[in-house]
């Protein structure tokens, strides 16, 4: 019991970058019904975008305290420029096909986005060094937090803020929640639809990009296939607090990483549970919290869409 504090902020910090990524889903989901799987995948070019900004974009031996707003601003614009390109030329032809045209054709994209980065980008067959913030680690009490993990401790709670400032209280932020409840209504009160889906998915991407940015802080490490498990981990965030809620995102992100880092610490120490506890089986636990949930709510943890209380 003595680690419980440790545990809690660690799965705080994991799952406080599951709900960057899943605000992703969740916006796009809430304003076209679709659930983008690849987003994942834009997670991962922002991390790749963020990392080519170091290290052909500025100068050698630029401190990490300089570099990092700078690898920030690169990760937000590849990410963003792949997502909205993503919703003009794959997305935005299949808008009135039946849905499993643009659902397969996301998958495809998924698939697409892996082998071009593994394919093109320099000596990214293999995971590459993502740099790391000098100083650290920092104690506060019993708790010990690592110098990559302060970048994800101030950009989440940050970035919630703007994007609930931005929703409720901008022009975009109301035509997006009311191109989410009645997209034709929205159309006749001039409301320009097209402009506010991309919208939606060019800020899903920059928090995807902000969440790369903190798994490369985090683990040291950016690779191609980094998109996948993580992607999977927040659409099921997404589905957890609600799909379509931008604040249930967050707390299922939350949820999700708390269970996450108990059950890899604690399971282990129930008699005859000692194999189910090793990290490997994170991923599987994550999936029976979901599993649970949609059992007894199948709405997910807060339910209805944000724009439908708008």
């Amino acid at each position: 019991m003595n680690e419980l504090p440790q545990q809690l902020v660690n799965g705080l910090l994991l799952g406080s970058m599951y709900g960057l990524v899943a605000i992703g889903y969740t916006m796009v989901y809430g304003i076209v019904q679709l659930i983008n799987f690849a987003h994942g995948e834009i997670f991962m070019m922002g991390g790749f975008g963020a990392l080519t900004m170091y290290l052909y974009v500025l100068p050698d031996g630029t401190s990490m305290w300089v570099a990092l707003p700078l690898m920030l601003v690169g990760g937000i614009i590849v990410a963003v420029l792949v997502a909205v390109g993503a919703e003009r030329f794959a997305y935005r032809p299949l808008r009135t096909a039946p849905r499993l045209a643009p659902l397969i054709t996301a998958i495809g994209l998924s698939l697409a986005l892996q082998q071009a980065v593994w394919a093109w980008y320099p000596d990214a067959r293999s995971a590459i060094t993502f740099p790391q913030i000098e100083g650290g680690p920092f104690e506060i009490g019993s708790v010990t937090i690592q110098t990559g993990d302060l970048f994800l401790l101030i950009a989440a709670p940050i970035s919630m803020a703007i994007l609930a400032y931005f929703v409720m209280k901008t022009r975009t932020g109301r035509g997006m929640q009311a191109t989410a409840q009645d997209p034709d209504t929205a159309k006749l009160m001039g409301i320009n639809t097209d402009r506010i889906i991309v919208v939606a998915f060019a800020l899903g991407a920059a928090f995807a990009a902000i969440g790369a940015v903190a798994y490369g802080l985090k683990y040291g490490e950016v690779q191609f296939r980094m998109g996948f498990i993580l992607g999977l981990k927040a659409f099921t965030a997404a589905v957890l607090g609600g799909i379509g809620n931008i604040y249930g995102a967050m707390l299922g992100g939350l949820v999700l990483g708390v269970a996450e880092a108990l059950s890899t610490a604690y399971i282990s120490d129930i008699p005859g549970m000692e194999q189910f506890g090793s990290q490997s089986w994170a991923n599987v636990w994550a999936f029976v919290l979901l599993i649970l949930v949609l059992l007894f709510r199948p709405q997910g943890l807060l339910g209805e869409r944000v724009a439908d209380r708008a």
